[in-house]
């Protein structure tokens, strides 16, 4: 048996394959494919009519652009040396796929929310992810040098540190580990005030509950509640698409344990409409179903999404699920403290693979441009403790402890990191925006025509 000191000299031993210093070093590999180039590969499989769409969002910002060019920065990481100490990555770990939401059991919690890119590999990863995202997000909001500097560094200093204090943890306390709720109360409403009005009262912002979203996206014209179009984002899916899903429903309620088949069958098929989501997921086919439970004040909304191979795959392992949706699911449950209740999986019409869960339970972010130098070095903190957790639940969290050690190396080579790539993002948001501008990429389709 493999003991606490030898997995901490493993941990160190591999300071020797890439010393902690060099993660802060970026330099573009001589080959490096067109941003564009490798962004179109990913248009192949996905719906024609959107993908204007999805350039468009990402010409936005260069916040925008890196949030759809997950596949981008993963061909760039794979160039660079390597740790060698594997965890189960979450894949796209940008600051906005964090959130603050309620488990199944109601308790508030503050952790990675988007797991569409799962995929084991090499921690840092994800770790330059966040960094690359604290950076060009400061750089958005106008943020000076030092003060960007300053929240990825918390960020890294609060992963390193967290990872030293779960290593010292056994294995159950490890997985029941979560993040105060005091600390994720105090994110929030600092952001709120800053969305809203100074002297708003925070506890009186509602949350994003399962009725919030009923309010924003259905409504009730004759009586009946049902799903409103908002064309392109939201439309009503046409009878066959009905069927199907109705069908393949019957699929993804195999997948969730007995318990959990039992309430989903409390609830009854209301309507079905397909749906726009994010940046990098314009183009997936996606669609919501609102089912409903007691009666009409008892709503159920889910959300049914694409899942294809991750971005990380061609540059690792091939991933050991067959079903792509069954990965992002098992990456969710490995990953988040505490994962929602009816996450599921099925295949759909064309051998497609798909993922199921709840649209929205009681989630609270806030806007990466709302965010000043002080919320978002919160933000940042909060973000490399949680990923921290969720690392420490698939990988070795002695041998990273120690491969990190106790002092701020690696915190500053983060930094150094981040600052390279962000030089390196705008310039390609720039080469995508001048592309937008000059007409290479078409303009979005009004109405794309598009099916399950």
């Amino acid at each position: 048996m493999t003991t606490p000191a030898d997995r901490a000299a493993q941990g160190r031993a591999a300071r020797k394959e890439a010393s902690r210093s060099s993660h802060g070093l970026w330099i573009p590999a001589a080959d490096r494919l067109d941003p564009l180039t490798v962004l179109a590969r990913q248009t192949a499989t996905r719906v024609p009519e959107l993908l204007p769409l999805r350039y468009e969002r990402m010409a936005a910002s260069p916040y925008a652009f890196l949030r759809g060019a997950a596949a981008v920065m993963a061909a760039d990481l794979a160039t660079q040396p390597r740790s060698g100490l594997t965890v189960q990555l979450c894949g796209d770990a940008q600051l906005l796929n964090f959130r603050a939401f309620a488990s199944a059991e109601r308790a508030l919690h503050f952790d990675l929310d988007d797991f569409d890119e799962t995929h084991p590999g090499p921690f840092e990863w994800d770790l330059k992810r966040l960094s690359a995202s604290i950076a060009v997000a400061a750089r958005d909001n106008g943020q000076s040098v030092d003060e960007t500097r300053q929240a990825v560094r918390a960020a890294a200093e609060a992963y390193r540190t967290s990872m030293h204090r779960l290593a010292g943890l056994g294995e159950l306390d490890v997985w029941y580990d979560h993040i105060d709720p005091a600390d994720i109360l105090t994110l929030v409403r600092s952001g709120r005030r800053q969305q809203h009005d100074e002297n708003r009262d925070p506890s009186q912002t509602r949350p994003r509950t399962t009725l919030r979203a009923l309010e924003e996206l259905t409504d009730t014209p004759d009586g009946l509640r049902r799903i409103t179009p908002d064309p392109p984002l939201l439309q009503p899916v046409g009878r066959l698409d009905t069927a199907m899903l109705r069908r393949i429903f019957i699929g993804y309620r195999s997948t969730l344990p007995e318990e959990r088949r039992t309430l989903l069958d409390r609830f009854r098929f209301v309507d079905a409409a397909h749906k726009v989501v994010g940046v990098a997921g314009v183009g997936l086919r996606c669609h919501i179903v609102l089912l409903a439970g007691r009666d009409t004040d008892d709503p159920l909304l889910l959300q049914i999404k694409e899942a294809e191979r991750p971005v990380l795959e061609p540059h690792l392992r091939p991933s050991t699920y067959a079903h792509q949706g069954h990965r992002v699911v098992a990456g969710q449950r490995l990953l988040q403290a505490g994962s929602d209740l009816l996450l599921g999986w099925v295949t759909g019409p064309e051998g497609r693979h798909f993922y199921w869960r709840q649209l929205r339970d009681t989630k609270g972010s806030t806007a990466v441009e709302d965010m000043s130098p002080s919320l978002l070095l919160d933000h940042a903190w909060l973000c490399g403790k949680a990923l921290a957790r969720a690392h420490a639940r698939s990988g070795d969290r002695i041998a990273i402890a120690h491969y990190l050690g106790t002092s701020d190396v690696f915190d500053r080579a983060m930094a150094d990191f981040s600052l390279r790539y962000a030089d390196r993002n705008a310039a390609d948001h720039a080469a995508l925006a001048a592309a937008v501008t000059a007409g290479r990429i078409p303009a979005p389709h009004p109405a794309p025509a598009w099916r399950l």
